[in-house]
């Protein structure tokens, strides 16, 4: 059977691969383990969070599938560091994990150009360093120019609970081994990482009495631009907070000698910003607690997932310590917490396009390319998608740079940088984080979504006015003034605001810590027939005017380096002044420009600027 695209795996970077290269015409072809499994949430019921909220709002800008099945499925919403600046802060929903997955099959099932495959994929074939298609475990063979990877930790996964091992991708689901051999076969650096999840408790045998309540917000905000927010009302269920204590920690420490983590029965890497309770303890002895997050797996709430206690303890040792914790002395566990190692490729074999470097039509999108978390994966899946479809048609491929999204940072690090642990986003990684805010992802990318196909004409509308408006709004803060007279000060001192001894821009006043928005429209009739979401957007940009300001001269820097692409055929062997080792990653990594050779680790700015001289000095000569 013939195909315009295969992609192998169906978890989230699976189904955003699949969805967006079928929803740009493509024949596609889901394969994978189990049907039922599409979508599901291995670890935590919950999308977002800090930073990783920033990716669900770039992935639906530009017409992903995570935001708006969050939306339809989420039983609590959260925004994050609400009371910091907007650069930081972070929308977060626990989902209903058996109606998330649900629907993401439904979906899957219901694209047109989309088919879907229960199988395991064995081999991927390969003619003149190109893939053709693949080989399942039933020896059926489908062929495609493109074909995209998301295999999550399926590949050779192998599953740790205290001394018990067991083959899988999770728990009591078939692993996939001969495709990672097959990976290797074809020159693909392949690694190993470990990763793990926690226990799951009987709602019925928790004490809530004992806990600290945490309600959503009220009103709740949707992930997803296109989700009218005058008519969401999804109920909402409370999750609540324990601690761990000195007793807890003792149990643990007592058992380190049965803990796969420390006696070498675990050679994978894990995540270091989010370990597990074993290695909180071995690493932050002197801590008296630790937070523990009781989180609801579904509407029904007859399971909880306890957030903060990942671990492969012996089940013994699970058992016992939770019944060291408050509301939790009498506790049931039905799923034990476990860690999986898995195999990955080192992401620096790939191009920014996620594309392999070794093998064309190849791809490579999620926790294979050594990240962590469904919305790293998701992101990555959906750019996969996207590069697969536009090479199809002979296209460039969509590069998100850095200053436009954090989809563009998570990328560029991983091809450039590589990772040696899994790699997980954070608000800290981005160099421009005041430009990549999670209100203005939809100014920032939809456009692409659009040109793509993937953005109907009513969202995109929608993103046109908020951003004329927007600035409409900030040209008017430009250009008013108010002088520092009676009336004014008065004024000022009325809505709770310092007087002036100058006269003022408008702007300045708005940028104050102090301004709100229900100052503005007591500041200005203008605004007062606005939507909430564009004042709240003036504010914001007012607020950040300067540092915006900075950042974008730092851009236009930056952008001069980006312009400046490194020729294929350039001889990096024979350059002088550069150090065998700086040579050497060049070669691996083969940057495509002069900004991506200056974010590798190691190249020095001296590097480039020799690196520079070198490209004009080819240029002239061809």
């Amino acid at each position: 059977m013939k195909f315009d695209i295969i992609v192998i795996g169906g978890g989230h970077a699976g189904i955003e691969a699949a969805l967006s290269s079928a929803r740009m015409g493509k024949k596609t072809l889901l394969i994978t383990i189990l049907v039922e499994q599409i979508g599901a949430a291995s670890c935590n019921p919950a999308i977002g969070g800090l930073a990783k909220g920033h990716l669900v709002k770039e992935i639906d800008a530009l017409g992903g599938q995570m935001g708006i099945t969050t939306d339809n499925t989420a039983i609590q919403f959260r925004t994050l560091n609400a009371s910091k600046g907007p650069a930081v802060r972070g929308s977060r929903a626990q989902i209903d994990m058996d109606r998330y997955r649900m629907f993401m099959r439904n979906i899957c099932l219901n694209t047109p150009h989309l088919s879907l495959k229960q199988e395991i994929v064995d081999e991927i074939i390969v003619k003149n360093a190109k893939v053709t298609g693949v080989i399942t475990n039933l020896k059926n063979h489908y062929l495609a120019k493109k074909v995209i990877i998301t295999t999550g930790t399926f590949l050779k996964g192998l599953i740790h609970i205290g001394e018990f091992k067991q083959s899988a991708g999770r728990f009591g689901e078939f692993p996939s081994n001969k495709l990672s051999d097959s990976l290797k076969q074809l020159g693909l650096n392949v690694q190993r990482l470990k990763t793990g999840t926690c226990p799951r408790i009987d709602a019925k045998t928790i004490d809530f009495s004992k806990m600290e309540l945490q309600d959503g917000d009220t009103p709740p905000l949707p992930f997803s631009f296109r989700t009218d927010k005058s008519n969401f009302h999804p109920k909402q269920l409370p999750c609540y907070i324990t601690y761990t204590n000195e007793t807890t920690h003792q149990i643990i420490e007592n058992n380190f000698q049965r803990a796969p983590l420390f006696t070498g029965q675990i050679e994978g890497i894990g995540p270091r910003y989010c370990p597990s309770i074993e290695d909180k303890i071995n690493r932050f002895r002197d801590k008296e607690r630790h937070h523990l997050f009781i989180e609801p797996q579904t509407l029904e709430a007859t399971e909880y997932y306890i957030n903060g206690l990942t671990t492969s303890l012996p089940v013994d040792t699970q058992l016992e310590m939770l019944h060291t914790i408050k509301g939790l002395e009498n506790a049931k566990i039905v799923r034990y917490g476990y860690a999986i190692e898995y195999d990955f490729v080192d992401p620096t074999e790939l191009k920014h396009s996620l594309e392999t470097k070794k093998i064309e039509g190849l791809y490579c999108a999620g926790q294979i390319n050594g990240t962590t978390g469904y919305e790293e994966a998701a992101a990555q899946g959906l750019m996969a998608g996207i590069n697969a479809s536009l090479s199809l048609e002979d296209k460039e491929p969509l590069i998100l740079r850095r200053d436009e999204a954090y989809i563009g940072v998570l990328i560029d690090d991983l091809v450039t940088k590589g990772t040696k642990e899994p790699y997980r986003m954070f608000t800290s990684r981005a160099e421009y984080r005041l430009l990549l805010r999670e209100d203005n992802a939809d100014l920032r990318v939809m456009k692409y979504g659009y040109k793509l196909g993937l953005i109907d004409e009513k969202s995109y509308e929608k993103m046109l006015y908020k951003k004329e408006q927007t600035r409409k709004g900030l040209s008017i803060l430009d250009e008013k003034y108010l002088t520092p007279s009676k009336e004014n000060n008065n004024f000022l001192k009325e809505i709770g605001e310092e007087k002036i001894t100058d006269k003022v821009e408008f702007k300045k006043i708005v940028a104050r810590k102090s301004f709100t928005l229900d100052k503005l429209d007591k500041l200005l009739d203008d605004f007062k027939e606005l939507p909430k979401e564009i004042k709240e957007q003036i504010l914001i940009e007012a607020k950040y005017f300067n540092y915006i300001k900075k950042q974008e001269e730092q851009i236009d820097k930056m952008k001069s380096l980006m312009d400046m692409k490194i020729p294929e055929d350039l001889d990096i062997d024979n350059i002088s002044g550069l150090s065998n080792e700086i040579v050497e990653k060049l070669k691996k990594i083969k940057p495509p420009t002069l900004f991506a050779a200056s974010e590798i680790s190691g190249v020095t700015p001296a590097a480039i600027d020799i690196l520079h001289i070198y490209i004009k000095l080819h240029s002239k000569n061809n």
